[in-house]
């Protein structure tokens, strides 16, 4: 592993305790130039290892509490005049930023959701004939709370499609939790992390993660899991082929984060529920027989063949 990808897992792990997969797939995630979504009930850490992530980083980072009377002009910003120069003069929004945490993303209405779309597909911002580009790097990390349903909309295919990945952090052990009341004493020990990594180091990790060699077999295992996923009558909607491309970025970073120049089956298996169980849309079968779209896609995932050298 990268001497400096492991001072970034490290420095987070000082207020995020006994969870490094999950670190490990949020810094993935960044690699890979994509977006996650952290689902999971209250109290758990979501927001905390978002912002720390987002402290270990020397970029811009953003807040947003996202309730059903934010407007979009939040997210992507307004125009307003000038009472100097009496022209219309670009007020920035909270995308204008390395890092957006969307907080409890499923409180927006629609309208705001979808302001989202353009911002975390295209990268940029356009309003009144004007485009701006975001910088670079730029990721949305966003959470949401999936037993609460009383003032939550539920964010729609087109979007979830937009998320790289989805994952949840869970409870922590016993002693763990132990380690994490301690800790509490100090409640403001987060917001002191120190930035171990510059955009610059980031955007050249992005670089080299690209580099990762994928044989041609394990790009045909990728697509036969998507195939899978469109023929298994436990999905009502299998994954599309952007579900694909994003599995193969997903799993050159996990690859790369590991310290190899090589994707091996192990980095698609490690990426594959995270990457794809949130774009399906599970049958009444599969509801009835899984309790989540997680099991469904490991279920899928035992049908398929694993290339072997």
């Amino acid at each position: 592993m990268d001497r400096q990808i492991e001072d970034l897992i490290i420095n987070i792990e000082k207020v995020i305790v006994g969870k490094r997969q999950a670190i490990i797939k949020v810094i993935c995630a960044l690699l890979s130039e994509g977006h996650i979504l952290i689902e999971d009930v209250p109290g758990v850490g979501k927001t905390r290892l978002v912002a720390a992530l987002a402290n270990s980083v020397d970029g811009k980072f953003n807040r947003i509490q996202l309730t059903p009377d934010i407007m979009p002009s939040d997210i992507v910003g307004f125009s307003m005049i000038s009472p100097q120069t009496r022209e219309l003069e670009y007020r920035e929004g909270a995308a204008m930023c390395n890092f957006l945490l969307a907080d409890e993303i499923n409180r927006a209405s629609p309208k705001t959701q979808s302001s989202l779309l353009e911002v975390m597909e295209e990268h940029q911002i356009s309003l009144d004939n004007n485009t701006m580009p975001l910088p670079v790097p730029f990721m949305v990390m966003a959470t949401q709370n999936p037993v609460e349903t009383y003032g939550t909309y539920h964010l729609p295919e087109a979007q979830m499609d937009r998320f790289l990945m989805k994952i949840s952090m869970g409870y922590p052990a016993p002693e763990e939790e132990f380690d994490i009341i301690t800790r509490s004493e100090n409640p403001n020990f987060a917001d002191k992390l120190p930035a171990v990594m510059t955009t610059e180091d980031v955007n050249r990790h992005i670089a080299a993660a690209k580099k990762v060699r994928c044989s041609d077999s394990l790009k045909k295992y990728i697509v036969e899991l998507l195939n899978a996923t469109r023929s298994s009558d436990a999905v009502k909607l299998g994954a599309s082929p952007r579900g694909g491309i994003a599995m193969l970025k997903a799993a050159k970073s996990y690859a790369y984060i590991d310290g190899r120049d090589y994707v091996v089956p192990d980095d698609i298996r490690a990426v594959m529920s995270a990457v794809l169980s949130h774009r399906l849309m599970l049958s009444p079968k599969g509801k009835s027989a899984y309790p989540d779209a997680e099991a469904v896609m490991e279920a899928i995932a035992m049908t398929v063949p694993v290339p072997v050298k």
